[in-house]
């Protein structure tokens, strides 16, 4: 025997989240939280992935922390020339330091860290675009390959974090 019962009302019975007209459930938001940690850790990738996955994760957040964000948000002159010659002000520079720190946290919290990555490859995708348009004739033209790579590195890391990112999505429905 395969272990599948075709008996509808086993299957009603063995599921504690489904419901049925005669019965009431309660959940609370403890079970909520129980439910989208279930559906997380499920969604989780094998371990020598996960581990490769993570290690990426660590090394990319510290590069993004200390070298794209903390120069934006305390001002440095690089990045304060940088934004001028983009020519949308300094509120932009602030705007994606903090955007960046969020995403180099988001990247190390284990349930954000797909939806961090996919906002990084936002950020980079954009940086790319602004390198290649506006900056191409300064010194931060060359730059595009660099914000190229980068983000295609974070739309991978999204990519292999698409489980999770389900998983929290379907969490939040609930």
């Amino acid at each position: 025997m395969s272990g599948r019962t075709d008996d509808p009302m086993k299957q009603i019975r063995d599921d504690p989240m489904r419901q049925t007209g005669n019965e009431t459930a309660v959940i609370t938001p403890t079970a909520r939280v129980t439910a989208a940690r279930l559906a997380i850790r499920a969604a989780r990738p094998r371990r020598l992935t996960s581990t490769l996955l993570w290690a990426a994760q660590i090394l990319l957040a510290a590069l993004f922390v200390f070298v794209a964000a903390v120069p934006k948000l305390t001002g440095s002159h690089q990045s304060v020339q940088e934004f001028a010659d983009i020519g949308a002000g300094q509120w932009l520079r602030y705007f994606v330091g903090t955007a960046e720190l969020a995403g180099a946290i988001g990247l190390l919290t284990p349930w954000l860290a797909g939806l961090a990555a996919a906002g990084l490859a936002a950020d980079m995708a954009g940086a790319t675009i602004i390198n290649a348009t506006v900056l191409h004739h300064t010194t931060f033209g060359p730059n595009v390959w660099l914000t190229a790579v980068l983000c295609a590195v974070f739309a991978l890391l999204a990519y292999a974090r698409r489980q999770q990112v389900q998983g929290l999505a379907a969490a939040i429905r609930r």
